[in-house]
């Protein structure tokens, strides 16, 4: 072959090839550069928990709601095995009851995700101090302290100081507890008209008769979290309460 037909061929063979890329790139065979990845900013935080309402004709501290309701709160003192908190909540949740767990700090500082799970529940968090100790006999700038320090727990975990603060160990506050807590952020203690007596352990029938005895319209009961008694009662009184028309409901939904 002479060197001239030989040229002729290559430049031949490049021609075709030029025109095979052209098309293939024509037609979209072409590889694709990956797209660029779309930022992502962070995840939306969850929405701050509710928090205390000053309520206009209640006193400063509230020992139940409007008697001419058919609707009753069952709060509860949160503390105790975590275990036990969850069955009574999934208890009220499945009779479709709502309830108020008031907490302790340093219960939440063993298990803080039971505060979500209250919350997550469609129930009432609220704050009962950070030791649970006699708050009565405290000064008002101790008191204070140790209600700001469980209100502090509860702002880091939910966004918010919780609904309710109630004082630990004892029904009604004294008159310093109750200015430590407008301080702290609280413009009503929760106290209760109805006493379980659970803690004492006195036996699932004991505590509905406890309950059913003197509960009515408006009535705000008194429970605790921790106790078997109290788990074993729950569906009996929550029935009970039903058989009467009477609907369990958070404490701000009673009083609102």
């Amino acid at each position: 072959m002479k060197p001239t037909d030989r040229r002729g061929i290559l430049r031949a063979g490049a021609a075709v090839a030029a025109l095979a890329g052209a098309l293939a790139t024509a037609c979209g065979t072409e590889p694709r550069p990956a797209a660029a990845p779309v930022p992502r900013g962070p995840a939306p935080a969850p929405h701050a928990a509710p928090a205390p309402r000053r309520l206009p004709g209640q006193p400063a501290e509230i020992a139940h709601g409007p008697r001419d309701r058919p609707r009753v709160a069952l709060t509860f003192h949160g503390q105790g095995d975590p275990a036990l908190a969850r069955t009574l909540l999934g208890q009220a949740e499945k009779a479709g009851a709502r309830v108020t767990v008031l907490a302790v700090g340093s219960w939440l500082d063993a298990h803080p995700e039971l505060a979500r799970r209250v919350l997550d529940g469609g129930h009432d968090l609220g704050n009962h101090t950070q030791r649970h100790i006699d708050i009565n006999a405290m000064t008002e700038d101790l008191a204070h302290a140790e209600i700001a320090a469980c209100a502090d727990r509860l702002r880091r975990l939910t966004g918010s100081i919780g609904t309710w603060f109630r004082p630990s160990r004892t029904q009604h506050a004294a008159p310093a507890v109750l200015r430590a807590a407008r301080r702290a952020g609280y413009p009503h203690v929760l106290s209760y008209d109805v006493d379980s007596l659970d803690f004492t352990s006195p036996g699932a029938p004991a505590v509905v008769r406890n309950v059913t005895g003197t509960v009515r319209a408006g009535s705000v009961v008194s429970l605790h979290f921790g106790y078997p008694d109290t788990a074993a009662a729950l569906p009996l009184l929550l029935a009970d309460l039903d058989r009467r028309g009477l609907s369990a409901v958070t404490t701000t939904e009673l009083l609102t």
